[in-house]
């Protein structure tokens, strides 16, 4: 008869497995599309066109199965349908689309030793082909099976093991990001703080035999190791092998927050493994890319935008007396101070009634907003829905003083008011839109905000800024947060 906690691990294993056999069909699917649209582009419906090489006569369409055969084998074997990325992170798609270089590497190099002469332009639609395919089924997995574990299901039941505050942190962390698939259920704690918070508390005594009761009482699939707990390592060495033997995952967890997986590299040290964190500098050719992004984004946008941009200013002028642009001193990358422009949204003595209005909201002197702020024009009130009344600082990201994507830049005011933390987003160049504009804009709280703002700082990637960007459009077309 099949026990509780086996019916669990049984689940467990089956979705994974489901999710797993999905994904490597629609990746077949996606390589089939992508190998096939690059021949047809190239050669029509013709099937008779062969590689020319030394010693070499196969025929393109010989070549694209041995192509499909191989991109998916490549896939598989670079770990881009591992458990451990799918559903959070970059980590994913960065996996797929260097699963793609290093084939497509690979042909360049044998046609070159071969002296193969493959056409370029049959490679040059395959690969970028390909990969949009392949990231953009890998995205739509992901959010199709985020729905599914915010209703609670295909979650890895864990137990936490560790001291009582550290516990209580991981918990914490990773019930309010239940996306990642783990559901904390219950713990053993290895002090004698008897609490935890919510979370029920199974034993006190860290033994293997009482971890292994522990599991099959919560009936987990998942125990999870925090940071403060002092574990012996034999014991901890006993423990992996007592999981391994019933397939039961084990996860440690350092007292690392708002770290970001490129910046943690391990290095096995005399059986040790030791953990480099390290902070990412924005200088040299990652300054250059970004700066790059910066200059060819903001030139597009307002090339596009010219006209629609002129218009607005027009309507700006005649629905409330004042200039169409509103001109503010904000602060910037080291503290330097620069002028922000955009579209006035507001009386013209909006700046004198700030005091007044934030003494009786209560509100924070950093990051103020209200929801319905008499200041605001009527027009002003429509294009600040929209983030419209943002584009004039595209100006501000061609001239330098901005970027793109960056924590928002304040007035001296609420710079004067920052803790030693909080002056870290000084380290970067202000944004157009950053971090916490995409998770929930004005909605979050001044802690959320700062937090999401020094992640961004410590976490720089361009792949990063590319993803806000696109999550950036999504949130102004929702209007989520926005007032």
């Amino acid at each position: 008869m099949t026990t509780t906690s086996e019916f669990r691990a049984i689940s467990s294993a089956t979705w994974l497995r489901s999710h797993a056999l999905r994904m490597r069909v629609t990746d077949m699917l996606c390589v089939v599309l992508a190998v096939s649209g690059a021949y047809l582009l190239r050669f029509g419906f013709e099937d008779s066109i062969a590689v020319n090489g030394r010693g070499v006569d196969v025929s393109y369409v010989t070549l694209s199965l041995f192509l499909i055969a191989a991109w998916w084998l490549v896939l598989e074997y670079m770990g881009t349908r591992d458990p451990k990325v799918i559903g959070t992170g970059l980590e994913e798609y960065r996996r797929v689309t260097a699963a793609s270089l290093w084939l497509f590497g690979a042909v360049a190099v044998f046609s070159y030793v071969l002296k193969i002469d493959t056409a370029r332009g049959y490679v040059a639609v395959a690969l970028p082909l390909g990969v949009a395919f392949l990231i953009t089924a890998r995205w739509t997995f992901r959010k199709a099976l985020h729905r599914t574990r915010l209703r609670g299901l295909n979650l890895h039941r864990v137990l936490l093991l560790g001291a009582a505050h550290s516990v209580q942190h991981l918990n914490e962390k990773l019930d309010r990001h239940i996306i990642s698939g783990y559901k904390p259920v219950a713990c053993i704690l290895t002090d004698t703080d008897l609490t935890a918070g919510s979370l029920p508390v199974i034993r006190t005594s860290p033994t293997v035999e009482n971890v292994l009761e522990a599991i099959e009482r919560s009936e987990v699939d998942t125990v999870a190791i925090t940071s403060g707990a002092e574990l012996d390592p034999v014991f901890l060495r006993h423990l992996g092998w007592a999981l391994s033997a019933r397939d039961v995952a084990m996860i440690m967890a350092p007292a690392l927050t708002d770290v970001s997986g490129p910046r943690i590299h391990m290095q096995p040290v005399a059986g040790l493994p030791l953990i480099h964190v390290t902070t990412p500098k924005l200088d040299g050719m990652k300054a250059l890319a970004k700066r790059s992004l910066d200059i060819v984004g903001s030139l597009s946008i307002l090339a596009i935008l010219a006209l629609p941009m002129l218009i607005i200013a027009a309507i700006v002028k005649l629905d409330s007396p004042g200039p169409a642009l509103f001109y503010q001193e904000r602060i910037g990358k080291g503290g330097q101070p620069f002028k922000m422009i955009k579209f006035r949204s507001m009386r013209t003595d909006a700046e004198d009634l700030f005091q007044e209005l934030q003494a009786q909201t209560g509100g924070s002197m950093i990051f103020f907003k209200m929801k319905k702020d008499p200041r605001v024009t009527r027009f002003g009130a429509w294009i600040r829905r929209y983030s419209i009344d943002e584009l004039p600082q595209l100006l501000n990201v061609f001239n330098g003083t901005m970027s793109l994507v960056g924590p928002r830049p304040q007035v001296a005011r609420e710079v004067e008011m920052y803790d030693s933390a909080s002056h870290r987003r000084l380290l970067v160049k202000p944004g157009m839109t950053g971090l916490w504009q995409v998770s929930g804009r004005n909605d979050l709280s001044l802690e959320e905000s700062i937090r999401l703002d020094l992640y961004y700082v410590e976490n720089w990637s361009l792949a990063q800024d590319i993803l806000i960007l696109f999550r950036t459009a999504k949130a102004v077309v929702a209007k989520d947060g926005a007032y």
